[in-house]
């Protein structure tokens, strides 16, 4: 099964993880792959470490390098490319593996609509995940051929945020 979360609005990346706990809570492992986010630290990442659950059950890899070109982003557009080809690497191997119940690509669909992945490539890489077993694809933007590959597309609209009003992000609401 194929899910896109996607839209302007929060809980995409807290609506993969929920569905990883799921998974996860039927003694299935889970792993998400991070294409944007960089190495800070975020509740998710603790989450794990209090409750004793080993990586090889439920793992959050992050891959990116940060935010492209926005809140101080000075790295050149080629390094956060090779960040998100290096996760789109990881993810056919760790899709060749069998290992994982399930694998969500996190701001895969922000790296596509970006450009640091052409939205091609990433269909060639999921075009022969397993039926049995669940990919999910989040971020903003997601274009249109993620979309008509998912069994199951749901898109987050922001109503009203914080943010909209010059607040930064909240420790334990975005990380």
């Amino acid at each position: 099964m194929i899910i896109v979360f996607t839209g302007d609005g929060k809980g995409k990346t807290t609506a993969s993880l929920g569905q990883m706990v799921r998974v996860a809570g039927r003694g299935k492992p889970a792993l998400m792959i991070q294409f944007i986010k960089g190495p800070w630290i975020s509740g998710e990442d603790e989450f794990t470490k209090l409750l004793g659950i080993p990586k090889e059950k439920f793992e959050i890899r992050k891959m990116g390098l940060g935010f492209v070109g926005i809140s101080g982003d000075k790295l050149p557009i080629e390094k956060h490319k090779e960040a998100a080809r290096n996760a789109l690497n990881t993810f056919i191997e760790e899709k060749q593996s069998g290992r994982w119940h399930l694998i969500a690509l996190d701001e895969v669909n922000v790296a596509a609509s970006l450009g640091l992945l052409a939205a091609g490539e990433v269909l060639a890489a999921i075009k022969d995940f397993p039926e049995d077993k669940i990919l999910i694809l989040s971020g903003r933007g997601a274009p249109k051929e993620f979309i008509d590959a998912a069994d199951l597309a749901t898109e987050m609209k922001e109503i009203k945020h914080p943010f909209a009003k010059g607040e930064r992000a909240k420790f334990t609401v975005e990380f």
